[in-house]
């Protein structure tokens, strides 16, 4: 019996999902520019930090969309998963605001 290699078949690269790999890639990376220039432009302050974590929502919901495949699914299942990652964020948020006010007596 003749041992036999393995057949490679070699397929040709699908230039649509590389175009919307860097489309998404684009995306988040203005996203981080725009994070950038808030993090060396405004002062620290309350501002800043909001804008800071509806960026990072943003950010989140869009790697959710795209890489989890969410975007194209139930809209029920996309909003199962957005909510509570928003409120775990509002209930972190507000835990660091309520822990700095007892520190502060």
């Amino acid at each position: 019996m003749a041992h036999q290699e393995p057949q490679v078949m070699v397929l040709p690269p699908d230039k649509e999902k590389i175009k919307k790999l860097w489309r998404v890639a684009g995306i988040l990376l203005i996203i981080t520019v725009i994070e950038f220039i808030i993090a060396f432009t405004l002062p620290h302050g309350a501002a800043k930090t909001f804008l800071f974590v509806l960026l990072t929502i943003v950010k989140a919901g869009y790697i959710v969309g795209e890489f989890m495949h969410l975007r194209y699914e139930v809209k029920v299942l996309f909003w199962a998963v957005l909510v509570p990652m928003i409120f775990v964020v509002w209930m972190l948020v507000a835990f660091v605001y309520e822990g700095t006010k007892i520190i502060s007596y």
